[in-house]
């Protein structure tokens, strides 16, 4: 796929650029340019080109507006010690986004288009990148349907798409959460979409979000569809336990069952855990084992992960049964150690022995 940049003619000044980075939020402003390529069913994909950050110009007949046909992907810039910017895995990202691709029957994007699209983008906006530890670049990849018609069937063209924007810690990692388990409404079935990254099965946990926040919680936590049960997932990040204490805990994972999505942070942290010397399990846990987990202080500590926020401890759980504080509902020792140790991986740090981060300039 050729690159073709065209620089913005009005971009952000630097002094402005500077006091966004200050306090950056997550999703708040944007850089000067995207990264936009189109494709259809006769020519396949076109060139890609750099260009101006700027609305999108879509028919109203356009089909994601009427069927959902679209993907997205979340990943993130580092700012390095020697002043380099590397990206975090972007070939995980790449891979899953054809995986959500072919699911939704959207044209599959090659790994190295892909990765080429993201880097191009750092590149030209790399005085976006923050540099304070656990701030980063976010980057958001997405792909939508936009033939014309509104027949149900699989789009013949569509628009690949590349976003960025400076982003802080998604929670605060000093504040553990507070999550609310549903029991009323699930995130994925099998045989559904839950291994895609959608917009669909987000637009479809915001009822359960609200009804977690009229609780006073920050997050919901996801059942099984067919039980309501069985562990899944909390809002869109993948969930871990702290089985026992010290050295001798083990890090636990609700295992990928068809419905989970496949987390890179959750991938990334079966590594990590094993790297600091602890045992890792994936496999099945109900929501009576949580609840007399916690209760017996078996399960010690309790973490959400994902892109957007890292890490991010849980420290008390809410559900029509009752309230379960883990431990003394702060951020557990092992939690913020191997929330550390990523960090440090992602920022330079610490040795990078998985080879994930690939420096872009």
């Amino acid at each position: 796929m050729k690159i073709t940049v065209s620089p913005s003619s009005n971009p952000i000044s630097p002094t402005q650029r500077d006091q966004y980075l200050e306090e950056p939020g997550f999703g708040k402003y944007f850089t000067d340019h995207m990264a936009v390529a189109e494709w259809n069913q006769a020519s396949g994909w076109s060139d890609l080109t750099i260009s101006a950050y700027g609305p999108l110009n879509l028919d109203p007949a356009a089909m994601v507006f009427h069927y959902g046909q679209e993907i997205f992907e979340g990943m993130k810039a580092y700012y390095q010690p020697d002043g380099s910017i590397a990206l975090f895995r972007p070939d995980a990202n790449a891979l899953r986004f054809a995986k959500s691709a072919a699911r939704i029957t959207l044209p599959e994007l090659p790994v190295e288009d892909f990765v080429s699209a993201v880097e191009a983008l750092v590149k030209q906006d790399a005085g976006w990148v923050p540099k304070k530890v656990g701030e980063s670049l976010y980057l958001r990849p997405f792909m939508i349907a936009t033939e014309v018609g509104l027949g149900v069937r699989p789009s013949n063209k569509a628009l690949f798409a590349v976003i960025a924007t400076p982003a802080a810690a998604y929670f605060n990692s000093a504040k553990a959460v507070t999550v609310w388990i549903s029991l009323e409404y699930v995130r994925a079935v099998l045989g559904g979409t839950g291994e895609a990254k959608c917009g669909g099965n987000y637009a479809a946990s915001l009822l359960a979000q609200q009804e977690a926040a009229k609780e006073g919680c920050d997050q919901v936590v996801w059942l099984d569809a067919k039980e309501r049960f069985w562990v899944e997932e909390m809002g869109g990040m993948n969930l871990y336990f702290v089985k026992g204490r010290g050295k001798d805990a083990t890090i636990f994972t609700p295992k990928l069952t068809g419905t989970l999505l496949h987390g890179i942070t959750r991938d990334s942290i079966l590594s990590v855990a094993k790297d600091l010397g602890y045992k890792v399990e994936e496999g099945m846990i109900s929501i009576d084992q949580w609840r007399d987990g916690v209760a017996s202080g078996d399960i010690s500590e309790i973490f959400a992960c994902g892109t957007a926020a890292v890490i991010a401890p849980v420290g008390s759980a809410k559900s029509k049964y009752g309230t379960w504080v883990t431990g003394d509902g702060n951020p557990g020792q092992i939690t913020m150690e191997i929330r550390n140790h990523l960090l440090g991986i992602q920022h330079g740090t610490i040795p990078d022995k998985h080879g994930w981060m690939k420096r872009v300039i």
